[in-house]
C-alpha cells in the first residue's frame, strides 16, 4: 500500500505548513494512517496517527497542541496541519498505513502495517 506525500517546504520558525497524503491505487477511506518524520542523523519517529473513521487520533508529545491530523473525505487525503513550527520539526515527513493495536497511546496507534511501505516523503525545513 503506497502513499504519496506532498506539501513540504522551507518555512521560518513560527510559520505553518499543511502536508497531504494521498493513496496510489487503493482507497484511503478504510485505513488508519500515520505521519512519521526523520530528522538528519536521527531515527524515524511517529508524529501523529488517525483512525479510518477519523474518530481517534494521537500525537507525539513534541507536536501536541501545534499539529492537527485530519481526513478529507472529499479529497481522499489525510492532512497534517503544522503550526508554530520549530527548527526541531525539520525532517522528511512520511505517511503510511498503520495497523493500530490500541487507541490510547501513539505507540499503540502508530504501528506500521505489514502491507505498507515507505514512500519518498516530503521535506520540511524550518529555518530563519
Amino acid at each position: 500500500l503506497q502513499l504519496v506525500e506532498s506539501g513540504g517546504g522551507l518555512v521560518q520558525p513560527g510559520g505553518s505548513l499543511r502536508l497531504s497524503c494521498a493513496a496510489s491505487g487503493f482507497t484511503l477511506d478504510y485505513y488508519a494512517i500515520g505521519w512519521f518524520r526523520q530528522a538528519p542523523g536521527k531515527e524515524r519517529e511517529a508524529v501523529s496517527c488517525i483512525s479510518s473513521t477519523g474518530g481517534s487520533a494521537q500525537y507525539s508529545d513534541s507536536v501536541k497542541g501545534r499539529f492537527t491530523i485530519s481526513r478529507d473525505n472529499a479529497e481522499k487525503t489525510v492532512n497534517l496541519q503544522m503550526n508554530s513550527l520549530k527548527p526541531e520539526d525539520t525532517g522528511v515527513y512520511y505517511c503510511v498505513v498503520v495497523a493500530p493495536n490500541g487507541w490510547r497511546t501513539i505507540q499503540a496507534m502508530c504501528v506500521m502495517s505489514d502491507s505498507s511501505s515507505w514512500g519518498q516523503g516530503t521535506q520540511v525545513t524550518v529555518s530563519s
